[in-house]
């Protein structure tokens, strides 16, 4: 299994733009094959802070997911309402 943590900044005034696009990625990754986990989080501290928690059953799948077409509208949906973006691929010990 593969575990993603997604930690995404918003732009300063995008907060909401940002939330209503990620949203939309979240319910067709879960339908994906291997999807074991996708959920989106919002910081407590910082409302501009969002997390992506996701589990993925293999790398094949994760794969798929990333080529998606819904993943890549996302992006590109994204992409000027994002701060900063940090991934980190974990593997469970």
């Amino acid at each position: 299994m593969i575990t993603i943590n997604a930690i995404i900044k918003a732009k300063q005034g995008q907060e909401e733009a940002l939330l209503a696009e990620m949203k939309k990625a979240v319910e067709p990754s879960r339908s994906e094959e291997g999807c074991i986990e996708y959920t989106l989080h919002r910081s407590l501290d910082d409302d501009g802070t969002f997390v992506f928690y996701e589990t993925w059953e293999n790398e094949a799948a994760l794969k798929a997911h990333i080529d998606s077409e819904h993943y890549q509208a996302y992006r590109e949906a994204t992409a000027e309402l994002t701060e900063s973006r940090t991934v980190h691929k974990l593997q469970k010990l």
